[in-house]
């Protein structure tokens, strides 16, 4: 059945973020969700239905090329353009190693950030989930120039990473992959602000904080609760409080908002920053 609509694609569509913007960008998009598991997929999609929307899931491997060009194969199906990604789809510390991490965060994004340009045009827009955590990680443990081989030689690229988080040993390995990860998003997301630009497109990046999802739960006792303490609005944040600026910075709006990243952490950088200096100005 075709549809009006244009389509949305949202990759880790079914978890908290995902399916909270699903639930969002329904109202006016046709939305494909994209994840690893169907079972989880149909129940995502049999609540969007609910809700009165256009929904279809797609079992999708991020880290597999060719999976990703089946999602948008599908995505396009049915004669609709795909006018945006919100690409959520991701593991956080306590989901896998350190090359798990690497491979699904950074190359993942790379696969479906060049799919989608390749077919991008006036008006699109891609929003990638980074983190808060790519804002903490010490510029000595960034691999910069490893950054720039994600698109040609992935295997040297996650390597490097890898490599870069064995510094804090064993324990700390995933939480340090996880965050050198989560700053790639944010500089590929400023990397491909031109070629999108190029086309008439927009790519930003979107870095939440500690948010009450099944995700952001893992890691309350190993992190995330702890950056509660420091931040402005001292509790979790809602799934639809972050939903509202991923399906803003994907919607047709905010037409000149490109190559930036986005923190959504309820202050948490702003109360680290300056909890030092209101101690001794008072």
């Amino acid at each position: 059945m075709s549809t009006t609509h244009p389509t949305a694609v949202i990759t880790g569509g079914t978890g908290g973020m995902g399916l909270a913007t699903a639930g969002l960008m329904g109202r006016d998009h046709r939305i494909v969700l994209a994840d690893l598991d169907q079972a989880r997929l149909d129940d995502a999609v049999r609540e969007l239905a609910l809700a009165g929307m256009d929904a279809i899931g797609v079992v999708c491997d991020i880290t597999d090329k060719a999976s990703v060009e089946q999602l948008f194969h599908r995505a396009e199906s049915e004669g609709s353009h795909v006018r945006a990604v919100v690409h959520a789809a991701g593991v956080s510390p306590h989901m896998g190693t350190a090359e798990r991490i690497a491979r699904i965060n950074a190359t993942g994004t790379v696969n479906i950030a060049r799919a989608f340009l390749a077919r991008a045009a006036d008006g699109d827009a891609l929003v990638n989930v980074a983190s808060t955590a790519g804002h903490s990680v010490p510029e000595i443990f960034v691999p910069l120039r490893a950054f720039r081989l994600a698109e040609r030689r992935p295997d040297d690229f996650e390597k490097a990473i890898v490599s870069r988080a064995k510094f804090v040993g064993r324990k700390l390995k995933p939480g340090l992959a996880y965050a050198i990860s989560k700053n790639f998003v944010q500089w590929y997301s400023r990397f491909l602000a031109a070629e999108f630009g190029a086309r008439g497109a927009r790519v930003v990046s979107v870095s939440p904080g500690s948010f009450d999802t099944a995700m952001g739960r893992l890691e309350e006792n190993h992190g995330a609760g702890e950056l509660v303490k420091s931040a402005a609005i001292k509790r979790f944040g809602k799934p639809e409080e972050v939903a509202a600026v991923l399906a803003f910075c994907a919607g047709e709006a905010p037409g000149y908002l490109t190559g930036i990243d986005i923190l959504v952490d309820g202050g948490t950088k702003a109360g680290k920053e300056f909890a030092n200096a209101r101690k001794k100005a008072f």
